[in-house]
């Protein structure tokens, strides 16, 4: 497997039925799933869900940064933005205090890069960076993911992870920071078992990785 070129067949959006399909079976597993129409419809629902005032953590996203609500949650005045705090903190010195910051917000906004037919959310990660949260420690976690995330199943998802995601993420990386990316963390989500904690919002259109 090369990492240098995407599998373009992941880029193509699910239709209205397979996108019907997998919001129900995440509803089935206790997510709360909303399906919208495009990335504008997601940036005012995310306004909508979050409270004024609350501490808010928002994963690595690609889909957060192209639909605008990453510059929502970190630059503006609205919300406890945890990233920028964290970001100002010397990593040398205060990386406990980190840690916790990333890991106990109220809401935790992020993306995936798979969502199954059959009710599952699939986040890779080389850092950790998409991750911070997601495992328990936030209160509310929301998603926001297009609709060329879609695959019929688990096995489907963990190669679109590393025959789409990956060539992508590594491209991205390297540009940014000058080394690679890998997927040194996998996250599956098969359900949530606390009514209301968990959010997807499926767009019917294609954004992000």
């Amino acid at each position: 497997m090369t990492t240098s070129i995407p599998e373009t067949s992941f880029a193509v959006p699910a239709p209205a039925q397979r996108l019907e399909r997998a919001a129900a079976a995440l509803a089935a597993h206790g997510f709360t799933v909303e399906i919208l129409d495009d990335a504008a419809a997601a940036r005012t629902r995310v306004k909508e869900l979050i409270p004024e005032g609350a501490s808010v953590f928002t994963g690595a996203s690609e889909t957060l940064r192209q639909s605008g609500i990453d510059e929502d949650i970190n630059a503006g005045e609205r919300y406890e933005a945890v990233k920028p705090r964290m970001l100002a903190m010397d990593r040398a010195t205060q990386m406990d205090e980190i840690r916790r910051l990333g890991a106990t917000p109220d809401v935790i906004v992020s993306s995936v890069h798979a969502v199954t037919e059959t009710g599952s959310l699939v986040i890779a990660s080389g850092s950790g960076s998409q991750l911070p949260g997601h495992a328990g420690g936030a209160a509310r976690s929301i998603w926001i993911a297009g609709a060329q995330k879609v695959v019929p199943d688990l096995d489907t998802a963990l190669r679109r992870v590393e025959d789409h995601c990956l060539p992508l993420e590594n491209a991205r990386t390297q540009k940014v920071h000058g080394w690679p990316s890998a997927i040194n963390r996998l996250l599956i989500l098969n359900a949530e078992y606390i009514p209301g904690r968990g959010t997807v919002l499926l767009l019917r259109e294609a954004i992000g990785f």
